[in-house]
C-alpha cells in the first residue's frame, strides 16, 4: 500500500472516502475516457450511421460523434431525463426519450425508427452501435401477436420474481423484432461495429441491452423453461410466441452478424480497478470480491457484514470491494427501494452498529431501480438513528421499503444520471482504530 489513511478527526472523512470511491469508478467507466480508443478510425466510401441504445447513449454518441470522418448521422435512444447535457449532439441527430425499466410507447417508436434508419444502409455504409445497459426497455418492439401490454406485464413480472439479468434478457429476445441480433440482420449489406458499456455480470455482449447487434446463443425452449422455473405466469399471447418456432433469434452466420465487430469498452471490472487504486493510495488494505456477483441483494448484505466483521478484528484499515448485479424479491407492490439499498439494509441490520465499519452501495447509472437515488451509505450509527426515528429496520426490509428508510435518515445518494451504467459498487469501509464513529 502507499500512502496512508485520510485524516480521522472528524467522521467526515469515512464518508468522503466512500463517495469519492464511487465517484472515481463513475469517472473510470465514462465514456469520455473509455470509448475513443475504440472508435473505428478508417474511412469508409459510404457514411456512418450512428445507432446508441441505453442509459449511456447520449454521451457515447456525442464523443463518438466528435471524432468521426465524412457524412454521419444519428439517433440516440436513452432514459427519460438521460439525453442533456453536459452533451451535445450533431443536428442531424436524433433523440428519442423512452421508459425504463419497463417499456412505453417511446421504447416501440424508437426501435421502429431504427429498423427505418438501418433498412436504408447499403454495402458501403456503416452502422456503428453504441449499446449501454437499460436497453432493453428503451428499445422494444414486439414480435406480432404480443401487445405492448403483454411485454409490460411480462416486463414487470420478470424483474419482480427475483430472476437474474441474463434470464430476463433470454426471454426479452424471443419476444422482440430488434433484440438477440436482429438490428445487425436488418443493417445487411452494411458494416456492422458494435462498441459497449457492459452492465452484466460476466460481461457477456449478448446479454447488454438484450444484443441488438450481437448473436444470440439462447434459445425458445430456454425461454420458456425461465418463465416455468420462476413461476412466471405471463398472457397467452406470450406462450405462444415462445413456442412460435419464426421468433427463433438469427444464428450468427446470418448476413449483418457474420463479419461483425463487437468490443466491450468499459466492464465492471475497469470500475473495481479504480476505486481499489484510491483506497490504496489511502492506505487502505483492499478486498476484492469481484464483478460478478448475482445473489439474493438483502442475504449479500447478511452475507458481507459477517465477513467484515471478521476482517475489523485486527484495526487495520481495510475497504471491501464489490460489483455485479444483486437480485431483489418483491413482495410488496407498493415498496420502494432498488437491489442496492435492500444490500445495505440487510448489512446495516447484520452489523449491528458494529463500530468502525461503514458502507455505500450504489448504481454506477445513478438509479437504483426505479427512484431518484444512486444508492446511499451505512454508518454504525444507521440502526439507532432509525430506532430514535420509530424506523422497523427489519419490518422495512421485508417489505420493500429500503428506500424510505434511507430517506428518513437522510442518507440516499443522489447523482442524478451519469450517463455511463457498469452496474452496482458496493464497498465497505473498516475505519483505522481511533477514528470516530458517523453520527
Amino acid at each position: 500500500m502507499s500512502g496512508s489513511p485520510l485524516p480521522s478527526s472528524s467522521s467526515t472523512a469515512a464518508q468522503a472516502l466512500l463517495r469519492a470511491l464511487f465517484e472515481t469508478t463513475v469517472d473510470a467507466v465514462s465514456a469520455e475516457r473509455c470509448l475513443p480508443p475504440a472508435i473505428p478510425r478508417e474511412t469508409t466510401s459510404g457514411r456512418t450511421l450512428i445507432i446508441a441504445i441505453g442509459k449511456a447513449a447520449a454521451a457515447m454518441a456525442s464523443v463518438a460523434a466528435s471524432q468521426i470522418n465524412g457524412p454521419l448521422s444519428g439517433l440516440v435512444i436513452t432514459r427519460h431525463g438521460h439525453s442533456g447535457p453536459p452533451h451535445s449532439l450533431p443536428a442531424n441527430f436524433e433523440i428519442i426519450e423512452a421508459g425504463h425499466p419497463v417499456p412505453d410507447t417511446e421504447s416501440l417508436a424508437a426501435a421502429r425508427h431504427a429498423l427505418e434508419l438501418v433498412g436504408g444502409l447499403g454495402a458501403q455504409d456503416r452502422l456503428l452501435a453504441l449499446v449501454s445497459g437499460g436497453g432493453s426497455a428503451l428499445f422494444a418492439l414486439p414480435v406480432p401477436g404480443v401487445s405492448l401490454g403483454d411485454k409490460q406485464v411480462v416486463t414487470r413480472a420478470l424483474l419482480r420474481s427475483g430472476a437474474t439479468i441474463a434470464e430476463i434478457n433470454s426471454v426479452r429476445k424471443h419476444l422482440s423484432l430488434v433484440k438477440g441480433g436482429r438490428l445487425a440482420v436488418a443493417a445487411a449489406p452494411a458494416q456492422v461495429t458494435t462498441l459497449i458499456i457492459s452492465d452484466v455480470p460476466g460481461d457477456d455482449p449478448s446479454f447488454v441491452a438484450s444484443g441488438p447487434t450481437v448473436a444470440d446463443h439462447t434459445s425458445l425452449g430456454m425461454a420458456r423453461e425461465i418463465l416455468a422455473r420462476n413461476g412466471i405466469d405471463v398472457p397467452a399471447s406470450v406462450i405462444a410466441a415462445l413456442r412460435n418456432p419464426e421468433n427463433e433469434t438469427p444464428p450468427p452466420d446470418s448476413p449483418g452478424l457474420a463479419g461483425s465487430e463487437v468490443r466491450i469498452v468499459a466492464r465492471a471490472a475497469d470500475a473495481l480497478a479504480a476505486a481499489r487504486r484510491l483506497a490504496e493510495e489511502q492506505g487502505y488494505a483492499v478486498t476484492d470480491l469481484g464483478d460478478r456477483l448475482e445473489a439474493e441483494a438483502k442475504q449479500l448484505g447478511a452475507d458481507h457484514a459477517a465477513l467484515a466483521l471478521r476482517l475489523s478484528a485486527d484495526g487495520q484499515p481495510r475497504v471491501i470491494l464489490s460489483g455485479g448485479e444483486t437480485i431483489v424479491r418483491v413482495t410488496n407492490p407498493h415498496g420502494r427501494g432498488g437491489r442496492n439499498l435492500e444490500y445495505l439494509l440487510g448489512l446495516a441490520i447484520a452489523l449491528d452498529g458494529a463500530p468502525r465499519i461503514h458502507a455505500i452501495a450504489c448504481d454506477t447509472d445513478g438509479i437504483d431501480g426505479t427512484e431518484d437515488n444512486a444508492g446511499a451509505i451505512v454508518t454504525p450509527s444507521t440502526l439507532s438513528r432509525a430506532r430514535a426515528l420509530g424506523l422497523d429496520a427489519r419490518r422495512m426490509l421485508c417489505s420493500n421499503l429500503a428506500y424510505d428508510f434511507f430517506d428518513a435518515l437522510g442518507d440516499l445518494v443522489i447523482t442524478g444520471p451519469t450517463r455511463t451504467n457498469v452496474n452496482d459498487l458496493r464497498a465497505i469501509l473498516i475505519a483505522p482504530e481511533g477514528m470516530p464513529d458517523l453520527t
